[in-house]
C-alpha cells in the first residue's frame, strides 16, 4: 500500500469492531483504570530514544539533548469522575509522547514538562484550570482535555485568551468555531450522520439486519448529538436515521451522565426486547448497563456502544458478545504498515503494561490522543516560535502529519476533516 491510499485509509475509514476479537487479539489484567487524581508533570529522559513519534526529530541520527528553560504544556484531564478510566489512556499517551519528545531533542531544542491537571470530569472544574493554567501558571502552550464537556469548556477559555488548543476527541463539532482549535480523531464534521450510517451499513451488510432497535443514550453533549442531531435543525442523528431507513425503534431513552442504577434502564431494555441497542455510552456506561441486564437474565442480540472505556468491557465476559464501537486505529496493517506507527504502538503497549491498564492496545483512544501532540509539535516546530497566532497560522495552512495520516484543517469544516 503506497503513503497516500494507506492516508486514504486511515483517514476515511473508521472500522466496527467487536470487543470480543479485540479481547481475544489483546488479551486484558485486571489492575485498575483511574490515573491518580493529583496534578502530575512530565518531563522526559535527556538520552535518545529509538522509538520517537513522527512529527519528532529523525531517530536515525545522532540527538543532541535538549536544553535551557523547559517549555511548559498546561492541560486537564479526567483523573477521576465518570470519565476517567478513558482518560487514563490519555495520561498513559501523553506521558509516553513527552518522553519520547524529549529524548530526541525536546520541543525548538528545549525540555518540555506536561503539568496535568484534573478536571474531575466537569466541565466548569476544566474552565476553571485552563483560566489557571494560562493567566497563572501561565503556561507556553496548551493540549485539551478528554470528553466532549470539557473540551468545549476548555476552548471556551482557549479563544479569550488566543491560546491554540489541539483537542483529542470533542464531537459537539458544530459549535467549535474557533479558527484555533484543532481536532484529531477522524470523526468528520458530521458525526450525527456519517457514524449512525456507518453503523446501520455494517448491520445491514450482514444480510439479516435487525429489525427492532432500541436507543439508550446518555446526556453526555457528544452522544445527545450523535443520536439526534443538531438542536433546532432537521438533520437529525441515529435515532431519525434509523426510522428513515425502516428500523422499529421500539425504545428511545436517555440517562444522566452520572448514573449509578442501571436496574430501571435494563428493565426497560428488556420489556422493549429489541434486536439490537444502540447505546450511547461513555466510560463503564455498557460494563454497568450489561450488568444490569444479567441480574434480570436478560441479554441483548446485539449492541453498539459509541465511546466506552475499552478496558472494564474486556472483564465483561460472555455477555459483551456481539458488541460493538468505532475505532480510527488499530495496532496492525495497514495502520501500522509504517514501522514508526508500529513502534509507536508497541511502546504505547508497553507503557500501558506498567501503568497497569486493562486494556493497552494502542487504537482510537490512544491515537487520538497522540495525534494531538504532533498537532501541538507541528504548529511550535513550523512557525519556530511559541507565539500563538503564529503557530495557528502554520497549523491553518499546512499540511500537518499525523498517526492517522497528513491532515489539512479547514475552518469551514471547523477544521474537522475526514468525515464518513
Amino acid at each position: 500500500m503506497t503513503r497516500s491510499s494507506q492516508s486514504q485509509f486511515l483517514r476515511g475509514l473508521i472500522l466496527l469492531v467487536a470487543f470480543a476479537m479485540i479481547a481475544a487479539a489483546c488479551g486484558s489484567s485486571t489492575s485498575d483504570t483511574t490515573a491518580a487524581a493529583s496534578p502530575g508533570t512530565t518531563a522526559a529522559p535527556s538520552t535518545p530514544d529509538t522509538t520517537a513519534a513522527p512529527g519528532t526529530p529523525d531517530t536515525t541520527m545522532a540527538t543532541t539533548a535538549p536544553s535551557g528553560e523547559p517549555i511548559v504544556i498546561g492541560s486537564t484531564l479526567a483523573l477521576t469522575g465518570f470519565l476517567a478510566a478513558t482518560a487514563a489512556i490519555h495520561k498513559v499517551a501523553g506521558d509516553l509522547f513527552v518522553e519520547q519528545l524529549n529524548a530526541n531533542g525536546g520541543l525548538l531544542g528545549r525540555p518540555v514538562e506536561w503539568v496535568v491537571l484534573d478536571d474531575e470530569s466537569v466541565p466548569d472544574q476544566a474552565a476553571a484550570l485552563y483560566e489557571r493554567l494560562i493567566t497563572e501558571d501561565e503556561v507556553d502552550a496548551i493540549v485539551g482535555p478528554y470528553g466532549t464537556g470539557t473540551i468545549t469548556a476548555a476552548m471556551q477559555v482557549a479563544e479569550r485568551y488566543g491560546y491554540v488548543m489541539p483537542q483529542h476527541t470533542g464531537s459537539l463539532t458544530y459549535t467549535y468555531g474557533y479558527d484555533c482549535q484543532f481536532p484529531a480523531w477522524p470523526a468528520g464534521r458530521n458525526p450525527n450522520v456519517t457514524n449512525s450510517e456507518l453503523v446501520f451499513d455494517a448491520l445491514e451488510s450482514t444480510g439479516t439486519p435487525p429489525k427492532t432497535m432500541a436507543f439508550v443514550i446518555n446526556q453526555f453533549p457528544g452522544t445527545m448529538y450523535v443520536a439526534y442531531g443538531q438542536p433546532d435543525t432537521d438533520e437529525g442523528g441515529a435515532v431519525s436515521i434509523a426510522a428513515d431507513r425502516g428500523y422499529d425503534v421500539v425504545l428511545d431513552i436517555q440517562y444522566p451522565s452520572t448514573t449509578s442504577d442501571w436496574g430501571p434502564i435494563a428493565a426497560a431494555v428488556r420489556d422493549a426486547d429489541p434486536d439490537f441497542l444502540f447505546l450511547g455510552a461513555l466510560g463503564v456506561d455498557g460494563p454497568n448497563l450489561i450488568a444490569a441486564m444479567d441480574a434480570l437474565d436478560y441479554q441483548v442480540p446485539g449492541m453498539f456502544l459509541q465511546w466506552p472505556a475499552p478496558g472494564p468491557m474486556l472483564g465483561v465476559g460472555d455477555s459483551a458478545d456481539g458488541a460493538m464501537s468505532v475505532t480510527a486505529f488499530e495496532p496492525h496493517t495497514p495502520f501500522t504498515d509504517d514501522p514508526g506507527y508500529a513502534a509507536i504502538a508497541q511502546a504505547f503497549s508497553d507503557a500501558a503494561t506498567a501503568a497497569g491498564l486493562p486494556y493497552t492496545a494502542f487504537e482510537t483512544q490512544a491515537s487520538a490522543s497522540w495525534a494531538a501532540w504532533q498537532i501541538l509539535v507541528a504548529g511550535i516546530e513550523g512557525a519556530g516560535s511559541l507565539d500563538q497566532a503564529a503557530d495557528c497560522d502554520y497549523l491553518l495552512n499546512n499540511t500537518i502529519d499525523t498517526v492517522f495520516g497528513p491532515i489539512d484543517f479547514d475552518p469551514d469544516q471547523n477544521n474537522y476533516y475526514g468525515d464518513l
